[in-house]
């Protein structure tokens, strides 16, 4: 029987493989002839490059010939050869959190293993609901917990209206007003940030995610995110943070920085599209018609649902646009799974 990882005491000053987000999802994966192979965690992406964290700290790792950092995402774990650091395959994600880019055909890795995705917006011009739908599809497809935060609630006139808005665009989701640079984000978000959890964070440029990623660091971090502000005549913010990288949290947990993002493109998800307007996917099966398009068809209760005033029409523009995107862009699967060098297909 293979000795469970977390046995490994002859490390100097380890710490618990749980303390940084291993779980028995991932130890049920190892293989007895992988004794010898260690556990770590992606820290960072680079061109040809990859760094890890593991039970002792920082290590830089090796990559097997014909591999490629792109097949890989910060939050990942891989097995790797403690003596020499060559990797040897990575492991099945739990979550995925990836974005489609305009003409590209492959989609780009934000994030795995991800528990809490955090999406960042502001109290002004920044506050989009149809960008916001967007990541919480993205967020529901991954398979990881939406959270939305908003920003600069002092420079609005109703912050509360902000939150009421928010609080519409999905059942369940939850909603925090904070200031990134208030020692009572962290306090705030405390739930979400316990030992062995991983937060992301997604928004545009300028809404504060660098500055939250530091507080929740706390002042003993190695390297502090730069900050950049913010335009006020259209709340456009400086793009600070140019690539994606794992941060300790100063309560035990991770966090995972990403570059602002104002284009979003939503392909496969059909599930978190479904989770998102789940008002929408519950009346569907009441229409007429089965392939019912919710446009003209008679008998339709979703047009039933916007006539008596309980559906937003503009609900249902947002979610026909959505689904369109999202089937017109073809499966790509090669970036997911758990080898180093092929892919399985997602498992949530």
């Amino acid at each position: 029987m293979r000795k469970p990882v977390t046995d490994n005491s002859d490390a100097a000053c380890p710490v618990p493989l749980s303390s940084l987000g291993w779980s028995d999802f991932f130890e049920d994966q190892l293989e007895p002839h992988e004794a010898d192979l260690a556990p770590y965690r992606i820290a960072t992406v680079h061109r040809a490059r990859l760094t890890a964290i593991s039970r002792t700290g920082p290590v830089g790792l090796t990559l097997p010939v014909h591999s490629q950092t792109g097949d890989f995402a910060v939050g990942d774990w891989v097995i790797a050869d403690p003596q020499t650091q060559l990797l040897h395959r990575r492991l099945i994600r739990k979550t995925v959190l990836e974005r489609r880019t305009e003409g590209s055909k492959t989609p780009q890795l934000a994030g795995a293993n991800v528990d809490t995705l955090f999406i960042v917006t502001s109290c002004n011009a920044d506050f989009n609901p149809a960008r916001l739908e967007r990541y919480l599809a993205l967020a529901n497809e991954a398979g990881t917990n939406p959270v939305i935060l908003l920003t600069k609630a002092d420079t609005a006139a109703d912050a509360q209206a902000y939150e009421q808005q928010a609080m519409a665009l999905q059942r369940g989701l939850a909603v925090v007003i904070l200031n990134p640079r208030s020692g009572d984000a962290a306090a705030a978000l405390a739930p979400w940030c316990g030992v062995g959890q991983t937060v992301a964070m997604v928004g545009s440029s300028g809404v504060g995610k660098s500055t939250l990623v530091n507080t929740l660091a706390g002042p003993t971090q190695e390297l502090a995110q730069q900050t950049g502000g913010i335009r006020e005549h259209d709340a456009k913010g400086r793009h600070t943070t140019t690539s994606r990288s794992l941060h300790a949290i100063a309560g035990g947990g991770w966090v995972i920085d990403t570059p602002g993002m104002r284009t979003l493109r939503i392909s496969d998800a059909a599930f978190g599209i479904e989770t998102l307007f789940a008002e929408i996917s519950e009346l569907a099966p009441l229409c007429r018609f089965s392939d019912c398009t919710h446009a003209h068809e008679p008998g339709c209760a979703v047009q039933g649902a916007i006539a008596a005033g309980v559906l937003d029409p503009e609900r249902l523009t947002r979610w026909r646009k959505l689904v369109e995107e999202s089937s017109n862009t073809s499966t790509y699967s090669g970036s997911r799974g758990g080898s180093a060098t092929a892919g399985r297909s997602k498992r949530r």
